[in-house]
């Protein structure tokens, strides 16, 4: 079954995923107003992450101007 077809939430996704890229604390800047870089949650921070580059990466910009 793909992972799109299964009901899961964002702490089973990243708890299944077989490892964060280093980089991803390289993802800066504002998602719904919040400075992803500043959040404690570790969870939230990794939810957040992953909102930013999906929405840098569905404007156009290249993967190396998220992971400034």
């Amino acid at each position: 079954m793909k992972q799109v077809d299964q009901e899961m939430t964002y702490g089973v996704f990243f708890d299944q995923a077989p490892a964060m890229n280093p980089r991803a604390e390289l993802i800066k800047g504002k998602v719904c107003g919040v400075q992803v870089e500043t959040i404690e949650d570790p969870m939230m921070q990794k939810i957040r992450w992953l909102d930013k580059l999906v929405n840098e990466l569905a404007k156009g910009k290249p993967l190396n101007k998220v992971l400034r």
